[in-house]
């Protein structure tokens, strides 16, 4: 599914999926998130972001996670 906020370009933070414009890998909000930080608190901490980056990295992740084979042993 594409994902028009989410680029990834080898170029880039070496390829990681990063917000499209910025050198803020996916990883980071995610990580930032998942330690409890608020959507306002990470806006604050990158000001080049929006809410809905935040959410398209939280998108991003969930459809990567959809697309995952799972083997179970």
């Amino acid at each position: 599914m594409p994902h028009e906020r989410i680029e990834i370009n080898p170029g880039i933070m070496d390829g990681k999926p990063v917000i499209r414009g910025t050198r803020i890998p996916v990883e980071t909000v995610l990580r930032k998130l998942g330690a409890g930080m608020s959507i306002e608190a990470i806006l604050a901490d990158h000001p080049r972001l929006i809410r809905d980056d935040i959410l398209a990295a939280q998108a991003f992740a969930a459809d990567y996670l959809a697309d995952e084979e799972i083997v179970y042993g």
